[in-house]
């Protein structure tokens, strides 16, 4: 019985640690749509990686240019393909 309640808790706790991560991913990705129209209206320049990026992308080294959009920007696997595509 006691094991029963130790594991309700623990799902409980782990509900609530994905909800509150969920609100942050929402959050953060509101935030990195304001900061990116921040900086076109800025004009801020792109980073540099991106003309490799697109050099990889021409070459038809997707997966190359996936995994180094990865390494730099900390994107996941989804984030990294997409940004690549919209190159």
């Amino acid at each position: 019985m006691e094991y029963l309640f130790i594991g309700l808790l623990f799902i409980i706790f782990m509900l609530s640690i994905t909800n509150r991560l969920n609100a942050l991913e929402k959050r953060l990705k509101y935030i990195s749509t304001k900061l990116d129209l921040v900086a076109a209206q800025v004009k801020v320049p792109e980073h540099p990686i991106n003309d490799e990026l697109r050099k990889l992308k021409q070459d038809g080294e997707i997966i190359k240019a996936v995994r180094e959009a990865r390494n730099v920007f900390g994107l996941s696997l989804l984030e990294a393909k997409q940004y690549v595509d919209n190159l």
